[in-house]
């Protein structure tokens, strides 16, 4: 059966982000679908005070809607994976796998900020963060980083000169709403399929460190050792559709097959 994929992108991006990884998927003879969110992208002129976690959980939600497919394989990367986790609770029974790329673990009654703030190793990245809000203009529009401010602060291992240019381009201001507004994670969604995609150049988690962990005995993530969760770690920075995206359609389509690294495994 044919694959059919839902990319949703993170901040100051949009469905232009995965240009590469959907020519490369529709290649190998898949349907892609790639989001963009409320405010965001080519859809920027619909930014405004309003606009949060629920508006992109409901971009997400029709575009799942207005699929043909039976089944979809949703893809969540870096802030992404928020309002994926919201979709995939209103429409669990359309979605084949959910996939974390390079994003959180959203937990239930937490903002993607409260997470940052508790869970997020000290450092410039986790400052940049918290400031968002603090940054934004008229109390709600973070603007996007400059070129240079994506070099310092936006692990761009292994993506070229070009690839940047192009980021800092199309990137669009954000609406701050969305990282501020709680999330409810609901049982529906713990029950799904799930892969995670680790981008091991200059990130903190990868298969081995999320051993350790469930080894340890961490509630937390004692429910990543289903048989059914499987994990990847590609070795490039947290760009992964820009700088390395053919190996990016392998891993997204082996995720799509239950392929992966399965932590209750030998």
């Amino acid at each position: 059966m044919t694959a059919s994929f839902v990319l949703v992108s993170g901040g100051y991006t949009g469905g232009w982000l995965w240009r590469e990884v959907a020519a490369g998927l529709r290649a190998a003879g898949a349907d892609v679908h790639a989001a963009t969110l409320t405010g965001l992208g080519d859809r920027r002129h619909l930014a405004g005070p309003g606009v949060d976690l629920d508006t992109h959980i409901e971009d997400v939600t029709q575009l799942i809607d207005h699929i043909d497919a039976p089944e979809v394989v949703l893809v969540g990367y870096c802030y992404g994976i928020y309002p994926s986790v919201g979709a995939a609770a209103r429409r669990a029974d359309r979605i084949a796998r959910l996939v974390y790329l390079d994003s959180p673990m959203p937990q239930d009654g937490y903002s993607m900020i409260d997470q940052v703030r508790e869970q997020m190793p000290d450092g410039p990245a986790r400052d940049r963060t918290l400031s968002q809000q603090e940054r934004a203009e008229d109390g709600w529009r973070i603007p996007a980083p400059s070129p240079e401010e994506w070099r310092e602060h936006g692990n761009l291992a292994g993506v070229s000169d070009d690839g940047l240019a192009r980021l800092a381009r199309l990137a669009s201001p954000a609406p701050a709403g969305p990282y501020a507004q709680k999330l409810r994670v609901s049982k529906a969604v713990a029950a799904l399929p799930t892969t995670g995609i680790f981008c091991t150049t200059g990130g903190s988690m990868d298969i081995a460190s999320l051993e350790s962990l469930v080894a340890s005995g961490l509630p937390l993530v004692q429910h990543l050792a289903d048989p059914r969760a499987t994990f990847f770690d590609m070795a490039t920075g947290h760009w992964p559709m820009l700088s390395v995206p053919d190996e990016l359609v392998e891993v997204l389509l082996g995720a799509a097959a239950g392929a992966g690294h399965a932590l209750g495994a030998a």
